[in-house]
């Protein structure tokens, strides 16, 4: 890293740097948990961060892009098992029943604006996801496990992003643990 002149940065800068992307991924944790990701606006998160909102940008690249760095810091860098595994899928249908669905499912529904954003969530979708399920299926015998993984994860993920849409009677009202339980009936992989 240098500064404008050329030179080798400072060490008070990269602390700097280090702090403020530090307290940019605590800040959006806490929002992203407290509201949901459409609900956290960059602005509250650099208030609450204690920076300009406009560092999310140079730091992360966007919104779509620090709640990816917040899974990462929440979850590794490990693979996750696939979402046909009980606790698994309980984990992810809990926390898109708490926050709302995340920009890594929207990227399934609509494309972001932001291409960096879509390719950020489209690749994140594919290790955390598709990924895992696909790795899953192929390792079970099924027959075609990377279409099956797709259409499994697009089941997936509509059915949540469906319960948040209002379009239905009884879907809002299931709790986590009602809808884990149908979608696992559902879905299981078909040798």
């Amino acid at each position: 890293m240098s500064d404008s002149r050329g030179g080798a940065a400072s060490p008070r800068r990269r602390r700097d740097a280090d702090s403020t992307r530090a307290a940019l991924l605590k800040a959006g944790a806490e929002l992203f948990a407290e509201r949901g990701y459409d609900h956290a606006t960059t602005r509250d998160i650099g208030e609450r961060a204690g920076v300009d909102a406009a560092m999310i940008a140079r730091y992360f690249g966007g919104k779509a892009q620090l709640y990816i760095a917040v899974l990462r810091e929440e979850m590794g860098d490990d693979v996750p098992v696939d979402i046909l595994d009980p606790a698994r899928m309980r984990h992810l249908v809990d926390r898109a029943v708490r926050r709302g669905p995340s920009p890594i499912y929207r990227v399934a529904i609509r494309p972001h604006d932001d291409p960096r954003a879509q390719a950020a969530s489209r690749a994140e979708l594919h290790r955390r996801i598709v990924g895992p399920l696909t790795a899953r299926l192929a390792a079970d015998g099924v027959d075609r496990p990377q279409e099956k993984a797709e259409v499994l994860t697009a089941a997936f993920i509509g059915v949540l992003t469906a319960r948040a849409s209002g379009a239905f009677d009884r879907l809002p009202d299931l709790s986590a643990d009602d809808l884990t339980s149908l979608l696992l009936e559902l879905l299981p992989p078909q040798h």
